[in-house]
C-alpha cells in the first residue's frame, strides 16, 4: 500500500516514538532483573534527612515537624554508631563532578524555614559531631513578612553570617515569596504557589502558563539575589516549599544559580539525582526506634490500604448539597484511617466506562464542575489520604473523527468497535496526542499523588485492524497487515496480542511522564482484570499480561471480584487468584487486589460477613495492598465500623 506524504510522516514518528519507549522498556527490564541493577548498585547512594524547628528537651510540640533537643542529639548520635557519615553538600557536588566519591551510607542534614532554633540548638549539637549541614531560608520572611502563624523566632542576618563563617553550614534557597498557599480553585483552596495554577475569583480564569513561569522565575531569582546581598554568597541548593516543585521550577532554578534542588519525596539518592534530592521529614518527634526504622525503611515498605470513591456519587446540581455530600465521604475516609483513595476525574454518568465529561478544566471535554481539585485537596488535608487521579486510558466520548477509533474486525470487513468501551485507538497518532493533553491538563490544575489508569486499556483479538494500526503492525513489529493472517493461529494471535500490550504499557508510560511534568513524584496503578492472571495465554484477548504490568506501574490493581467473574467458589477463587500473582517476582508487593462492595450482576450489596470473610482471606494469604470499589457513603456500605475494625492501617510516623 503506497503511503501519502503526510500519513508517511506521521507514521516514521509515531515508529521513532514507540522505538525509543522500547529501548526505554528493555533498559527497565536490565533493571529489574538484575542485569543493569548490578551496575547501578555499585554507585553510592546517600540519603537526606529533613527537619524543621528543634524545641527544648521538655517543650510540648506545636507541630508535627518539631524534633525535641535531646531526640535530635540521640539521632546524630545513632548515625555516628551505625557508620552514617554525614557529609556536606559541597561533598555531593564534588561527587557528582566526578572529583570525589561519596561514603558508604552517607547522610546529608537539611534544616526548613530558618528558625532560631538552629542557631542556639542545632549548631553547637553540629560543632560537637564536627557535622555538616544546610539551612533553607525564606526571603519575605526574613524581610520582616513572617505569616502570623508563624510563631517561631527567625535567624538574623548576622546569624545567618555566623553559621556561614563556620564553615559547616550550607545557605540554602527556600525562596523568596513562594513559601505560601495560593489559590488554587474556585472553591477557595489555597495550595503550593511553586506548582499552582493562580485561580482569579473575578475573571473565573486561571493564570496562563507564561504567567506562572514568570512567577515562579521570579520568585526564585529574587531569592537568590536576596541572600547574596546579605551574604556575598549566592545559594547553590533550592529547597521546595512544602517539597512541592516540577520541571519548570527546576529550569528555573537551575537558571538562578542553584542547580541542586530538594523536595520531600522518600527515598535514596545518587550524585545523579541532584536536580532533586529526595528527603526523609523528620515527622512526629520520632524516639531512636522509629528514627532507624525510617532511615533503614525509608518508609518504602508500607502496605496500602485503598478505597474507590466515584465523583459521579458525590456530584449535585445543587450547590448546597454537593457540599453536604462531600464533607460526608471526606469524614468517612477520614474515620477509616486508610492511606489511599482512588478517585474518580471523569464523568460518567450513564455508567457504561466512557469519559463524557471531566471534572477538571481542559482543552478538549465539557468540564462538569471544576471540583477534582477541590475533593482531592480536601482528602489528602483533612482525612491525610494519598490521591490518585482515576481516568480512561482510551475511552473518551469527544467531538473527533470516527477514524480516531478502535477498529475490530466484523462481518468480514473493519469497523467501529462494538466494546461497550468506545476507546481511542492507540495507533492513530492524532489520538494520542488528545489523551495526553488531557492528562497535561489534569497535572496543570489539580494537586494529586498518583495516576490510576482505567481498566478500559485492553485490545481483543479482534482489534485494532484500521489501515493506519495494520500498517504499523506489519512496519514496526513485522507482523502480517491482513487480519485473517494475524487471527490464523494461536501463536500468531498471542504474539500480536503482546505486542499490543506493550504498545498500551508504553502509551500510559508517557501519559505519566506528561504528568511528572507538572507532578513529578507521581505513582502509577493500573486495573487489571483477572483473567489474563489466572489463564495468561488470555492475554490475546485483552492485551493484558501481569508479568508485562508490573515492570511498567508501581502498582497493579487486580480486579480481585469473584462475583463478578461468577465464581462457583469464591473463597477458592481468591485463593488461587493470589497464589498465581505470588509466583512473580515482586508479584506480592506490587499487586493490590480489590475486593468488590457490590454485586452488579445482581445490584445488591455484598453482604458484609461476605467481604470480611474475603478480607481477612487476602490477609491471611499475606497480600500487601487491599482495596475495594465502590465506597457508598449514603448506604455506608462498606459498613464504617466494620471498616475500622478490619480495614484500618495502624499510625506510622
Amino acid at each position: 500500500m503506497r503511503l501519502s506524504y503526510h500519513y508517511d510522516t506521521e507514521f516514521w514518528c509515531f515508529f521513532k516514538f514507540t522505538l525509543l519507549n522500547i529501548i526505554k522498556s528493555v533498559l527497565l527490564l536490565l533493571t529489574l532483573s538484575g542485569v543493569w541493577g548490578m551496575a547501578c548498585a555499585n554507585e553510592p547512594h546517600f540519603l537526606v534527612l529533613n527537619y524543621h524547628d528543634v524545641i527544648g528537651r521538655n517543650e510540648k510540640p506545636a507541630s508535627p515537624t518539631d524534633v525535641s533537643e535531646d531526640r535530635f542529639e540521640a539521632q546524630l548520635n545513632w548515625l555516628k554508631q551505625h557508620d552514617y557519615p554525614v557529609v556536606s553538600v559541597q561533598a555531593v557536588f564534588d561527587a557528582a563532578a566526578g572529583k570525589t566519591a561519596l561514603p558508604d551510607k552517607a547522610v546529608v542534614l537539611s534544616f526548613d524555614d530558618g528558625y532560631q532554633s538552629f542557631y542556639d540548638k542545632v549548631l553547637p549539637l553540629l560543632k560537637k559531631y564536627h557535622y555538616p549541614a544546610t539551612v533553607a531560608l525564606v526571603g519575605s520572611w526574613m524581610d520582616g513578612n513572617k505569616p502570623s502563624d508563624v510563631k517561631q523566632a527567625l535567624l538574623t542576618w548576622d546569624q545567618v553570617r555566623e553559621l556561614k563563617a563556620s564553615n559547616l553550614v550550607e545557605i540554602a534557597s527556600h525562596s523568596y515569596d513562594l513559601h505560601q498557599g495560593v489559590l488554587a480553585n474556585p472553591q477557595g483552596n489555597t495550595q503550593a504557589a511553586v506548582v499552582t495554577r493562580l485561580y482569579d475569583a473575578a475573571t473565573g480564569h486561571y493564570e496562563s502558563d507564561d504567567h506562572y513561569q514568570a512567577r515562579v522565575r521570579s520568585g526564585l531569582i529574587s531569592s537568590a539575589e536576596f541572600i547574596f546581598q546579605h551574604t556575598g554568597v549566592r545559594p547553590r541548593v533550592m529547597v521546595w516549599p512544602y517539597g512541592e516543585y516540577n520541571r519548570i521550577a527546576q529550569a528555573a532554578a537551575f537558571e538562578a544559580g542553584m542547580p541542586m534542588t530538594m523536595g520531600l519525596i522518600d527515598g535514596f539518592n545518587t550524585a545523579a539525582d541532584l536536580k532533586a534530592l529526595r528527603r526523609l521529614i523528620m515527622i512526629g518527634n520520632p524516639d531512636l526506634e522509629q528514627f532507624a526504622a525510617i532511615v533503614t525503611g525509608l518508609r518504602a515498605d508500607r502496605s496500602l490500604r485503598v478505597a474507590h470513591l466515584d465523583m459521579d456519587y458525590l456530584y449535585d446540581k445543587d450547590a448546597r448539597q454537593m457540599a453536604l455530600n462531600l464533607d460526608r465521604a471526606i469524614q468517612r475516609i477520614k474515620e477509616m484511617h486508610i492511606d489511599t483513595v482512588f478517585l474518580q476525574a471523569y464523568a460518567d454518568p450513564d455508567g457504561d466506562g466512557n469519559a463524557d465529561a471531566l471534572y477538571f478544566p481542559n482543552r478538549h471535554l465539557p468540564v462538569v464542575q471544576d471540583l477534582f481539585n477541590r475533593v482531592a485537596w480536601q482528602l489528602k488535608r483533612v482525612a491525610s489520604v494519598k490521591v490518585y487521579a482515576w481516568l480512561p486510558i482510551f475511552a473518551y466520548q469527544g467531538k473527533v473523527p470516527e477514524s480516531w477509533y478502535v477498529q475490530e474486525w466484523r462481518d468480514g470487513k473493519a469497523q467501529k468497535s462494538s466494546h461497550i468501551y468506545t476507546r481511542l485507538s492507540p495507533f492513530q497518532p492524532q489520538a494520542r496526542q488528545y489523551i495526553a493533553d488531557i492528562y497535561e491538563d489534569l497535572a496543570k490544575y489539580c494537586n494529586f499523588d498518583g495516576v490510576l489508569f482505567h481498566d478500559d486499556g485492553i485490545l481483543s483479538d479482534y482489534e485494532d485492524v484500521s489501515p493506519t494500526a495494520l500498517a504499523f503492525t506489519h512496519e514496526a513489529w513485522g507482523l502480517p497487515d491482513d487480519f485473517e493472517k494475524l487471527h490464523a493461529t494461536g501463536d500468531m494471535r498471542l504474539t500480536w496480542a503482546r505486542h499490543k500490550t506493550e504498545l498500551i504499557s508504553q502509551f500510559t508510560d508517557e501519559l505519566a511522564n506528561r504528568v511528572r511534568t507538572y507532578r513529578p513524584g507521581i505513582k502509577t496503578a493500573r486495573n487489571f482484570y483477572a483473567l489474563p492472571l489466572l489463564k495468561p495465554f488470555s492475554e490475546e484477548w485483552f492485551a493484558q499480561s501481569f508479568e508485562s504490568f508490573l515492570t511498567h506501574y508501581d502498582y497493579v490493581a487486580i480486579e480481585a471480584m469473584p462475583f463478578m467473574e461468577e465464581a462457583e467458589q469464591p473463597l477458592a477463587w481468591l485463593t488461587e487468584l493470589v497464589n498465581a500473582a505470588a509466583r512473580y517476582p515482586d508479584g506480592l508487593n506490587k499487586a493490590l487486589f480489590e475486593l468488590q462492595a457490590v454485586n452488579w450482576k445482581t445490584q445488591e450489596k455484598i453482604p458484609m460477613p461476605v467481604f470480611l470473610e474475603q478480607l481477612a482471606l487476602l490477609k491471611k494469604l499475606h497480600v500487601k495492598h487491599i482495596g475495594y470499589y465502590p465506597d457508598n457513603v449514603f448506604e455506608n456500605q462498606p459498613r464504617l465500623k466494620d471498616l475500622q475494625q478490619h480495614f484500618s492501617m495502624p499510625d506510622l510516623p
